[in-house]
């Protein structure tokens, strides 16, 4: 870390923990550059980082002044309280997502991909190689079914930061935290059976869903404490609900951390209705706080949590590297894996045993972690600057996921079709819900370096926007709710 970041750090925990108020006027260049022993260049970098972060912004001819959270963009609303159990649809439109994913000369703001750039994956490669060479013939031949015992037995460690006390026996490795969702559902539900799932939500569980015969009920989500309990208790008490599919920390697409109590609640609730929960925890690890938010699965005591998760948001995609600790529905779960996806490659396994013991995954994690906060604040600000006044915005809690709403009646789907001969690709709300709700939404991924080319990106996001807008602005009116 440079020396502006280091003291851009300290003031950014001294304005979180008030020692510098709304409002109030901060040291000047000189005053720091003093008080820290460092160059006035360095105090003016520290300053450019926490302006592009919005935690401060400079006024003429009287220095530099601590935001006021009032300035920050209001938050999504709410979807519209559950009412019936729906087959899922947008199959066509998801596909039409992932082959604009693959485009080269695209800029894809909307894909989830952490970064691939950082120095921790080139040492993740050499072990990857080094292994590779020296351990051919293991590599080669057959794992067990239950996913290499080494790299479950870290895994197990691992899961201590999050609350969870599991036996590397009660573990599962299976292809990425889609594969181990899907194994999941095929051990607590069968075809036509229904899923109650916060909403908006992650679109492959969507299609997860829809391609295994289930029906969904959407359960509104608060975009700062998550799923509305009272509304799921409603639909607990309507409905045959077989599972709960929810996101709870670092929520995809909202990025909310589910407060511990509401967790506990929920369980409470899956306890009183004898239903499952099925935990995806893919994004935990990236919490901004530390420690880390619990899950609900480490307040479960009689095994209804079924915690998926991955190294695929943390460390990397292409290793297809998941796990599922199952609870009570382990031999379920584990006949699910062997029809379905058989046994995970040996090389990405060891690898990882040996990136997680050597010491590397966690400072990776830690770094990731810083990158994507200053990220998020970065692209909140570009946001503010491009797109209309009256769009509402997430504050992820974590991760590296923005949901962007924007006046009832508008079309994302359409806003895509415009950028994509542009060469950007966002991902359309639609996608995230059964019933086609969200279409005036979006999500965009902040995990890459916030580079002159994104900004430019989120300019012709911004600019696109304001021309359909000015197009159908009578439509959008009309369709006011």
């Amino acid at each position: 870390m440079t020396r502006y970041q280091q003291l851009a750090n300290i003031l950014s925990q001294r304005i979180k923990e008030g020692l510098y108020a709304a409002g109030e006027r901060l040291p000047s260049v000189r005053v720091l550059s003093d008080e820290h022993g460092v160059s006035i260049s360095t105090v003016q970098q520290a300053y450019r980082q926490l302006e592009e972060c919005l935690l401060i912004e400079a006024r003429p001819k009287s220095g530099y002044f601590v935001r006021c959270s009032s300035n920050l963009p209001a938050l999504p609303a709410l979807c519209s309280h559950a009412q019936r159990p729906v087959e899922i649809s947008q199959w066509e439109n998801t596909l039409e997502f992932l082959k604009a994913s693959a485009q080269e000369n695209v800029l894809h703001l909307g894909i989830g991909t952490p970064d691939l750039s950082g120095p921790g994956l080139k040492i993740l490669s050499r072990l990857l190689a080094r292994i590779s060479l020296h351990q051919s013939q293991e590599v080669l031949d057959y794992d067990s079914i239950y996913g290499t015992m080494a790299l479950r037995e870290q895994i197990a460690r691992l899961m201590l930061d999050s609350g969870n006390h599991q036996s590397a026996e009660n573990i599962i490795i299976t292809s990425g935290c889609h594969g181990a969702l899907a194994i999941a559902l095929g051990a607590v539900c069968q075809p036509g059976d229904i899923v109650a799932v916060d909403s908006p939500s992650f679109h492959g569980a969507m299609q997860t869903l829809k391609g295994m015969g289930m029906k969904v009920i959407e359960i509104p989500t608060d975009p700062v404490v998550g799923i509305s309990l009272e509304a799921l208790e409603m639909a607990l008490d309507q409905w045959p609900i077989k599972a709960i599919q929810l996101t709870p920390t670092c929520n995809n697409p909202l990025g909310y951390n589910m407060p511990d109590e509401r967790k506990k609640a929920l369980l409470t609730l899956a306890q009183r209705y004898d239903v499952a929960i099925i935990e995806d925890d893919v994004y935990g690890a990236l919490a901004y706080q530390y420690p880390r938010p619990p899950t609900i699965a480490s307040f479960d005591d009689d095994g209804r949590v079924l915690l998926c998760s991955s190294f695929s948001k943390t460390v990397a995609p292409g290793l297809r590297i998941g796990w599922i600790a199952p609870g009570r529905y382990l031999e379920k779960a584990l006949h699910m894996k062997y029809i379905s996806a058989g046994r995970v490659p040996t090389l990405p396994q060891l690898a990882m045993v040996e990136f997680i013991k050597q010491g590397h995954y966690l400072q990776h994690l830690r770094r990731m972690r810083r990158q994507y906060q200053r990220n998020r604040d970065i692209m909140t600000g570009w946001i503010m600057k491009y797109f209309p006044p009256n769009t509402c915005l997430s504050r992820p809690q974590g991760s590296f996921m923005l949901w962007v709403e924007l006046p009832y009646g508008f079309d994302s789907l359409r806003l895509n079709r415009y950028l994509l001969p542009q060469g950007v690709q966002i991902a359309v709300g639609f996608i995230s819900s059964a019933a086609g709700k969200y279409r005036n939404c979006l999500r965009l991924s902040y995990s890459k370096p916030m580079t002159r080319e994104i900004e430019q990106a989120i300019q012709k996001v911004g600019k696109t926007i304001y021309e359909l807008l000015e197009v159908e602005q009578p439509a959008v009116v009309a369709n006011q709710p």
